[in-house]
């Protein structure tokens, strides 16, 4: 190995202890915060939050935060099995030996990788979903829903994937120096066609989406995003309760598909008012430019990400550094979009802060377009609704909170809140 490879090497061992440090740091405050604050409601929700359903959440914040620590470690190890302990090397020569060079050979190098990536992952998400969620009676799914959705999953991730992965593998081999910035238009483009597919062909096929039946909530939602100049194609119920106990609504598609998504949870649990103030939210977003903007840093960041996949590619301390020994006389493509893709998260982890603040940020902005347009009481009694049955603490660490938190704490958001309706 040369100096760069091991420079390389030390520089991503380096990124990953301290990743793994951080995070541990982090979940341990997180966790000793909510302990300590367990049996006590906030003074300010100590009126409309029983003290049984805030130890519940301190329970369900403590557990998750555990559960995070030991995925955290697990992804750890497989990602140093992957590169520096040679897994991803003895994937590529077998495939190698066994179907010879060229697109195939690279195409099932990424489908073996992803295949037994979400093998070696399914013992985690069984315990995420049948062990923690149901335990706070949160999990809706049966044994072979939960089947179902992962084999739909592989295979609509399959009908998508692979003919863009094919696409970007023949670009890199085929578009000179600049195969990169072909590339990333590609990928820029896919994406912007999935948003138009993705409600009316994707969505449904794992859930059942209805239209809102409610004439009286119909008519309340149609004039408000009539007062907020907003144009939907419809209002749609999602049975969201055959999965989770877990409420939401959200806007979805892209310029004349765009479409409103209740959860049936939802309707359940919020008063016709409330509903208005959660959409009015969601309205915000649209037209505070928060979805075009953040569109905009995705386009910005991809092109980034594809510059830099385009340099690291050709340097031999790229893949030597990482335990991989590229092939001086066949293409290294996927090898290269392989490992671009498992390092390059060590080293954005740590914007995660930078990245939580502006997402916060835009929460207050829509919190205040809601308050313009509904009761801003409304939308407190809604969030304190939600921040209930999905168990979420109201006492989280700071630090923590600041780290990786995209909405703003409950004490900070409903006190806005009402500030502002005063």
């Amino acid at each position: 190995m040369d100096a760069s490879a091991f420079s390389f090497t030390a520089v991503f061992c380096a990124a990953l202890v301290l990743g793994l440090v951080v995070r541990t740091v982090l979940s341990s405050r997180q966790i000793r915060h909510v302990v300590r604050h367990r049996d006590r409601v906030p003074e300010p929700f100590a009126t409309t939050i029983d003290p049984d359903a805030h130890r519940k959440a301190a329970d369900y914040t403590v557990a998750k935060a555990r559960f995070g620590m030991l995925e955290a470690a697990l992804e750890a190890c497989l990602l140093l099995g992957w590169t520096l302990l040679g897994g991803l090397h003895w994937l590529n020569q077998t495939l190698l030996a066994w179907m010879g060079s060229g697109m195939w050979q690279q195409l099932a190098l990424l489908g073996s990788f992803t295949l037994i990536g979400a093998l070696l992952t399914l013992p985690m998400g069984w315990w995420a979903t049948f062990r923690l969620e149901e335990r706070f009676g949160f999990n809706k799914m049966s044994l072979g829903l939960w089947l179902t959705d992962m084999v739909k999953g592989g295979l609509v991730g399959a009908l998508i994937g692979l003919p863009i992965a094919s696409l970007v593998l023949w670009l890199m081999g085929a578009a000179g120096p600049a195969w990169w910035l072909w590339a990333w238009g590609a990928w820029m483009a896919f994406n912007l066609l999935l948003l138009v597919f993705y409600p009316t062909v994707i969505a449904p096929l794992f859930n059942k989406f209805e239209p809102l039946q409610d004439e009286m909530l119909k008519n309340r939602v149609n004039a408000l995003m009539k007062r907020c100049g907003f144009a939907a194609k419809g209002l749609f119920v999602m049975d969201g309760s055959k999965r989770s106990a877990h409420a939401n609504a959200y806007f979805t598609g892209f310029g004349a598909a765009k479409r409103v998504v209740f959860f049936d949870t939802l309707l359940r649990q919020l008063s016709p008012p409330e509903i208005d103030a959660v959409l009015a939210h969601e309205l915000g977003h649209y037209k505070r430019r928060h979805i075009l903007q953040r569109t905009v840093m995705m386009f910005g960041l991809s092109l980034l990400g594809f510059a830099l996949l385009g340099w690291v590619s050709r340097q031999a301390w790229f893949y030597n550094g990482l335990g991989v020994l590229p092939s001086m006389d066949t293409p290294n493509d996927a090898l290269a979009l392989l490992l671009f893709l498992m390092v390059v998260p060590l080293f954005t982890y740590f914007l995660s802060p930078l990245m939580a603040q502006l997402s916060r940020r835009h929460e207050f902005e829509a919190d205040a377009y809601a308050t313009a347009h509904t009761d801003g009481n409304d939308l407190a009694s809604a969030l304190l609704k939600l921040y209930k049955d999905n168990a979420s603490t109201l006492t989280p660490d700071p630090v923590y909170a600041r780290f990786y938190y995209s909405h703003p704490p409950a004490s900070e958001r409903i006190a806005r809140l009402q500030g502002a309706a005063a």
